[in-house]
């Protein structure tokens, strides 16, 4: 049904006359009459009969009113479901495991009355695209490539990596580990996705300090993988800081810290530059405030966050 059909109908309702229903819509007369007109030939009744006075709601008018109103009342409320500032600020964490997600979950500890919605979307081109687009206010990604003036960025958190071994992984019970002992070694990432943006930082780790990255095997997410590594002990992946998991206890695996560098995944912030979302800059505020840089040396050795 065309609304501005039934929104011209309303307003003649109102007015009872079409010329002025016309002066509130900011239309010629001639145009209500043809979208009454042609509500009328949609509907199959006649809604006005028109005499001296003006326009007056024929029987089938008067039933139809409520409904009418009802519609436009009805598209009032599609728009601002979606609409930026009455939607919940919409933010894509990658997965529900990783830092992203504990850091929005945070920022909603801190700020409760803030609307959430949260995606999770598979790469970052995809991420991008709908930020791009407006389908959501804004992702957490690792990009180093320039981002169009259409959209803005903050380096919010660098994340420290961790080395999550089984029991019989040669460096299990190593009381400290730098990356440089990780050199000839293979290290299992089969999430590292050819194509994605933290592929090629683990590339670029990997290609630093001298280890290799093992992609073999289907991802069956993180439970399938530590259920792998308990199966193989000797295997090793990364894991980030706030990456939140558990295993069974006889899985013993070993989550160490990494120094001297410390390798840092960065997260940054990207929204686009004109999104008038209220809360985005509440978000932005907040993360920019509660982040705790890691002690250098890291690497890479990171710009000043915020910048």
């Amino acid at each position: 049904m065309d609304l501005d059909a039934v929104r011209t109908f309303v307003a003649a309702a109102s007015a009872g006359k079409f010329q002025e229903a016309a002066d509130d819509l900011r239309i010629t007369q001639q145009a209500v009459s043809k979208r009454i007109a042609a509500l009328e030939k949609h509907l199959g009744v006649k809604l006005f009969t028109r005499t001296a006075r003006g326009a007056q709601l024929t029987l089938d008018g008067q039933t139809f009113l409520p409904h009418a109103q009802a519609l436009l009342h009805a598209e009032q409320q599609a728009l601002a479901s979606v609409k930026p500032g009455n939607r919940p600020l919409r933010v894509d964490v990658i997965g529900g495991f990783l830092a992203p997600a504990v850091l929005v979950r945070d920022f909603h500890r801190e700020h409760p009355t803030v609307a959430l919605d949260i995606v999770n979307l598979p790469n970052g081109a995809a991420a991008i695209e709908a930020v791009r687009e407006g389908t959501i206010d804004a992702t957490f990604r690792a990009l180093h490539n320039p981002i169009d003036a259409r959209l803005s960025s903050v380096r919010v958190f660098d994340e420290p990596l961790q080395l999550l071994t089984g029991p019989a992984h040669p460096q299990a019970d190593a009381a400290a580990l730098s990356p440089t002992d990780l050199k000839g070694q293979s290290i299992w990432m089969p999430g590292n996705i050819a194509g994605t943006e933290w592929a090629a930082y683990y590339d670029d780790l990997a290609a630093e300090f001298g280890f290799t990255i093992d992609t073999a095997g289907p991802n069956f997410g993180l439970d399938a993988m530590l259920d792998a590594m308990a199966e193989q002990p000797d295997r090793a992946t990364f894991v980030g800081e706030l990456t939140r998991f558990r295993w069974p206890t006889d899985y013993d695996l070993r989550r160490m810290d990494l120094h001297n560098p410390t390798p840092v995944y960065p997260h940054s912030l990207i929204w686009r530059t004109t999104n008038p979302h209220p809360s985005l800059t509440t978000l932005r505020t907040h993360l920019l405030h509660t982040r705790h840089p890691t002690p250098p040396p890291t690497w890479p050795a990171p710009p000043h966050l915020g910048g």
